[in-house]
Formats: structure tokens, sequence, C-alpha cells
């Protein structure tokens, strides 16, 4: 399992591992320094390469890194910057030079088949330094004129914890975390900045670790995910597999509810019923045969019926996708979360009506719950929900979210370009998909992926990460198809059987 650790989680295993367990920091350095000479041996072949060197341990780390390469035979040149240096980067710097290693007076603008950036790591923060945001664009005209560019931990720039970039920050092609990764990476704009992401294993530990509620989350990959999707035996019935219900769709939005139903009939329920308003029911009539069809009120758009709330079956069900935003949606939702009986996924229209005309009863409202919640809001639909903006959400992010789900007891799913889920206790990162999902429809996919996942009896947790992973699993695989441009909400239901398939696949390796 891969940890993902905020800078300041980053900084305390760092010194319990040299504090408590009595590993030198020297040793650390070095050990950092190695598996950086590793991966730049395999970047670059031949050529020269350029160390650019803050005077933190980020930058003892790249100089370490450049004494290896010298020995080995390389040519490397470092440009130093920063009046001040931690002792062990000192030591570290004295010992390139006395290797043979040249410093640089000036960044240089070409000549180099790999710069290694090793200016800040984690400790970078905002602090508009003009020096700095110099030396960092001209990294990244370097990679504009052919040169590779690996960063040591984070690229230069990029936040440790919430990976918003607000200045300049390097573009890397290849990122190696040291030790472990940080939530920066992948979250925020860390993506876009980090390249491919690697991980080096040096033997810093983590202080109080314990897989249940330890405090780190962790990234989700194809094995996580595999381990919690049920096995089909060959003797079995549709009723061993559950009922996922859809409560969506109005005139207005008719597609939400069509998308939800379908891709909850692709993943995995033994039955997918579709309650939509009475009025655009015919609209359904033949499009989807294995889909059951209900009212959802006696007629029109009218008030939604308390009976036929009540007849939804337990399992997995999914509320908001088109409904419209109103009093009675906020109502229909608190409703469904008192009564259910399984796992309910509140999305769209249904969040912004509870944040609309509920927002000061939603302590009240979740502490009466009968079933397992999974919010799925976007940046915005959460602000509303907490009752702050959205660049405090985006600041934020995780921390927010971990705070919001275990005061309320619910499991939260923060869509974005890395999903984060968390119910207060543990939390998960997935960083599938593609910005082809930036289209209207990608989230009533995911809200119906959670109903049939639901059903199959995954916690709330469980479906919530497998989900969000799925969908954007589903969206690569039709990326390849139909590019990111083109890509439409449809082709990811239609691709949801062979991303369950990948992982199923995995499972039998």
């Amino acid at each position: 399992m891969n940890y993902l650790l905020t800078t300041k989680q980053m900084r305390e295993a760092d010194a319990f591992t040299i504090e408590r367990l009595g590993v030198p920091s020297l040793e650390l350095m070095e050990r950092a320094g190695e598996a950086l000479f590793q991966l730049a041996k395999e970047l670059s072949p031949k050529g020269k390469i350029l160390l650019v060197c803050g005077g933190g341990n980020n930058g003892g780390d790249g100089y370490c890194c450049g004494r290896k390469l010298l020995n080995a035979g390389r040519t490397v040149d470092a440009y130093p910057f920063g009046a001040k240096q931690t002792e062990d980067c000192q030591i570290n710097r004295a010992e390139f030079e006395i290797n043979g290693g040249k410093i640089l007076k000036e960044m240089p603008d070409g000549g180099y088949s790999l710069v290694i950036d090793c200016l800040f790591g984690t400790g970078y923060a905002s602090r508009g330094d003009e020096a700095a945001e110099s030396v960092i664009k001209k990294i990244n005209v370097l990679k504009k004129r052919g040169t590779k560019v690996l960063s040591a931990d984070i690229p230069s720039g990029v936040p440790g914890t919430n990976g918003l970039v607000k200045g300049a920050a390097v573009n890397a092609d290849v990122t190696l975390c040291i030790g472990e990764i940080k939530t920066g990476a992948v979250l925020g704009d860390g993506l876009d900045y980090c390249g491919k992401l690697q991980r080096a294993d040096i033997g810093i530990c983590l202080p109080d670790f314990d897989l249940e509620g330890n405090g780190y989350a962790y990234l989700v990959g194809k094995r996580e995910v595999a381990e919690v999707i049920p096995r089909r035996k060959r003797n079995t019935h549709k009723g061993n597999y559950g009922v996922a219900s859809i409560v969506a769709g109005s005139e207005k939005y008719t597609g939400a509810a069509y998308l939800a139903a379908r891709a909850a009939a692709r993943s995995g329920a033994g039955y997918t019923r579709l309650y939509t308003p009475s009025a655009i029911l015919p609209y359904f009539l033949l499009k989807t045969p294995e889909i059951l069809l209900s009212p959802l009120n006696d007629g029109g758009m009218a008030a939604f019926n308390e009976e036929i709330l009540a007849a939804i079956p337990g399992g997995g069900l999914a509320v908001g996708m088109g409904l419209g935003v109103s009093e009675e949606v906020a109502k229909l939702t608190e409703y469904l979360i008192q009564n259910h009986s399984g796992t309910l996924i509140v999305d769209a229209d249904a969040l912004t009506s509870l944040a609309e005309y509920s927002a000061a009863r939603l302590e009240e409202i979740f502490a009466g719950r009968s079933c397992g919640v999974i919010l799925t809001p976007h940046p915005l639909e959460f602000a509303r929900l907490v009752g702050v903006s959205t660049a405090e959400v985006l600041e934020n992010d995780l921390a927010l979210a971990e705070e919001f789900a275990k005061r309320h007891g619910v499991t939260l799913l923060l869509k974005g370009a890395s999903s984060i889920v968390t119910d207060g206790n543990r939390t998960a990162v997935t960083v599938t998909g593609t910005a082809g999902q930036a289209k209207g429809g990608s989230g009533d996919v995911l809200s119906g992926v959670l109903a049939g996942l639901a059903a199959m009896k995954l916690s709330p947790f469980e479906a919530a990460t497998a989900g969000a992973y799925l969908c954007g699993c589903a969206a690569e695989i039709a990326t390849k198809i139909h590019g990111e441009h083109s890509l439409l909400a449809s082709d990811i239901v239609e691709a949801l059987g062979e991303a369950f398939l990948s992982v199923t696949e995995y499972a039998d390796e």
C-alpha cells in the first residue's frame, strides 16, 4: 500500500526515524542520494547532468546523488541556490566538490541531458521569491529545449500538502518521492507537474503506525479494489447481488437518470430499478430493457409520494441526479437518510437542496440516519455544505473532508482530478481518470456505479473507493478510443465492463 503524507506528517516521520530510532540524518541522505542516482542513470544513460540544489536537505540529497554520478564517470555540474545551508547539505556539497563536481555561478540555459531539481522539496511555500521563481522558470526552459527533468521528492513550487501552485513550479518528467508519496503530489495541481510518480523507500518509519485509523491517507490501486469486489460463484442467481435503486430525473434533466441507471446496471447489482417522476417515465420505456421502472410520484411532477419511497428496497440507493434543486428534494433526501435500510448515495441536486434548505439542521439530519451514507460533492457543492468558499475547500480539502465525515458519521467522496474518500477514520485518494471527465454526466455515472457496488454489500467506504477508481479506469479506457475532447459520459458507461474485468483479472493473477 502506498501511503500519502502531508508535509507535517513527513517531518514527524523524519524526526521519529532520526531521534527515536537513531538513524543518522546523513545516512538517510545517503540513501536518498542513492535512489536519485539510480533513477538518474536510467533517465540519462549519457550526457551532462545538472543539479539545481537549494540549501536544505533536499539540496543535500542532490549533492549526494551528484557525488555518486561523478564516481560513476559522469560529468555533473551544480547550481546552488540560497545563502543558507543545513549542516548535512554543507557536508554533501563539500564531498561533491572534492570528487570533482563543478559549482556554477549562473543558471545555464542548455547543454544537459538531465536536470535534477533539488531546490525545495516539501519545504517550499509560496513566498513571492522572484529569485526562486526565476530559477524554476529556467528549469522549465531547459525542459522545453529537450532536457529531461527529475524532481526530488516533489517538484519545486508545488506545495507538499495541497498541491496548489500559486506561482512558478517545475514541470517534471519524473518525480521521485523520498520516503512516502506526498499528498501534494496527487492533489491540486500536483498531477500536472509531477510527471511519472515513483517512490523511494529509504527506511523512514511512520510513528504510531497502525493500519486502522493511523491518520495516513493512502493511494487506491488495483490491488485495493480487487480485494473488495466480490467474486461471483457459478451456482448463483440475481437475488444474491442485491438491488441498485436510482432516484433521479426531471423534465429538464432526463439524461442524468438514464446515465445513472445504466451505470448501476453495469456495476454488478442483481436488479436495477429507476424511480423517476411519472411525467418522464415513458421516456425510458424500451430504452433501458434491463432496468425496472417505477414512478416516483402519483402523476406529473408533483410532490414525491412517501409510500413509494418507503417501498424502495434496501441495498444501494442513489438520489439527486437531475432532480432539480428545491425544498421538496431536500425533504425527499432527509426522508431517505432517516428511513433507507441499505447504503444511500447523496449526489448532485440532493446535495445542493440540503445545503440550501437544510444547512442549519445537517447535524440533526445525519444523526438520525438509518443507513450508511455516501456524499459525493465536487468542491463547489462541498463548499456549500460546510459554509466556506470553494477556495478554502481547495486549500484544505483533505482536512475539511476528514473533519466533515467524522463529525457527521458519513463517507465523503470529494470529487476532482484526484478524488478524496474518507469516513473520518480512513482516507483514500484515487488518481485514475482523465480530463475528459470534466463534462456533464460523469458524476451521474459515478453515482450509479456506487449504487451497484453498494447493492453487492460493499461497505460505504469500500464502495466509494472502488467506484471512484473504476469510473476513472473506465474513462481512461474510453479516452483511448474517443480522446479527451470527445469523451462522453455514456462512453464511460460502455467501458465499465473492461474496467471491472481489469480488476477481476488482476485478482486472478
